[in-house]
């Protein structure tokens, strides 16, 4: 599959069949051939022509690889050029800015968009189950030499790619092997459900070592999964499992959810509870401790002088209670014969009976 490549013609067979031509045509000339004015003037303009046909464009997203007697020449960036023409020298222009793409597993077209091709698709997984895997790679050229001449691809018919670019058979067992590769190390549940974006990572990484390896020439950009299921006897039954497990991880949100908005709250009216009674703790303590210097500068007041404490403390008390009591005064003479059953309070104005 590697090596280097057969010259695609002898250049002293290319001569001979020249020097052949050559002699053809002037000994159908007059004179048999003679170096007539008229010979070399064809001679020179079938020359220019042959030049001229060297004249080549490379456009802005190629790159062109040129040849001279089939050994390689240069790499020739965009624009106006000009090689030898066929069949000394020969040009092979590629696209090394456009992404292209390799489907394993299925085949799309406009006729049908979705052929499988179980033969790439299943394969075993790490704890021996079978899975169908669709995958998409999507790379481009890096370096149009390497993908040019250093490997001798048979071509893949089935996708449409030509003999010689290693974008055939090679990427498409290279892909295969890679994917293969990183699913056998996983259980099933991995490549379904949990992993499936490291499954394409690795499997990218992976790929794009066995490409330089290769020296292809080739730079993987992804690597995607487009499908993975179990096998047709026996989705049905995956199915209800993953929904299941589906549900349950639902539940457990839930769960969680319920937790976390309950959980705060709990939290929270504990703190209102116990901030509450350490203000009631520390109010009653401050009331009780005022009390009681109250009481204990009144105590020393007292011992000084304890008769005008004493009728301090009357008058005070006396101060409290007497606004709360009616007082109605009765001259002795007009009142004399007022019974004292009689409601007197009542229709008193309050400037009679001394205030409230």
């Amino acid at each position: 599959m590697y090596g280097e490549r057969r010259p695609e013609f002898d250049p002293n067979q290319v001569m001979k069949n020249l020097s052949d031509s050559w002699k053809r045509f002037t000994s159908k000339l007059p004179g048999g051939g003679g170096t007539s004015i008229g010979v070399i003037v064809i001679a020179i303009v079938a020359v220019g022509l042959w030049l001229a046909s060297g004249v080549y464009q490379v456009a802005p997203n190629e790159q062109a690889a040129t040849q001279l007697f089939g050994k390689f020449g240069t790499i020739t960036e965009p624009g106006l050029r000009w090689f030898w023409p066929a069949p000394i020298g020969r040009i092979q222009k590629e696209s090394v800015t456009e992404t292209k793409s390799m489907e394993i597993g299925f085949r799309s077209s406009k006729s049908n968009p979705d052929i499988d091709v179980a033969v790439e698709a299943l394969m075993i997984t790490g704890d021996l189950n079978i899975v169908d895997v669709k995958l998409a790679v999507q790379y481009r050229i890096s370096d149009l030499k390497k993908f040019l001449f250093q490997v001798d691809d048979p071509g893949d018919p089935d996708r449409g790619s030509r003999e010689g670019k290693p974008d055939g058979r090679t990427l498409k067992d290279a892909a295969e092997a890679a994917l293969r590769q990183v699913v056998g190390q996983r259980s099933i549940d991995d490549v379904l459900i949990r992993e499936k974006e490291r499954v394409q990572l690795d499997t990218a990484a992976l790929l794009q070592v066995l490409m330089e390896h290769y020296g292809t020439g080739i730079f993987i950009q992804t690597v995607q999964l487009l499908e993975v299921t179990p096998p047709g006897p026996v989705r049905a039954s995956f199915d209800d499992v993953v929904a299941a497990r589906s549900e349950k991880e639902t539940r457990v949100n839930q769960a969680d959810a319920y937790e976390q908005d309950r959980l705060p709250r709990a939290q929270g009216a504990a703190q209102t509870t116990i901030q509450a009674a350490e203000a009631f703790k520390t109010a009653r303590v401050k009331r009780a401790q005022g009390e009681a210097d109250q009481f204990t500068a009144i105590l020393e007041q007292y011992n000084l002088s304890k008769n005008v404490t004493r009728q301090r403390l009357f008058l005070e008390a006396m101060e409290d209670i007497l606004p709360d009591v009616r007082l109605i005064i009765i001259d002795e003479e007009a009142g004399s014969g007022v019974l004292p059953f009689l409601p007197l309070t009542e229709g008193v104005p309050s400037a009679i009976g001394g205030g409230q």
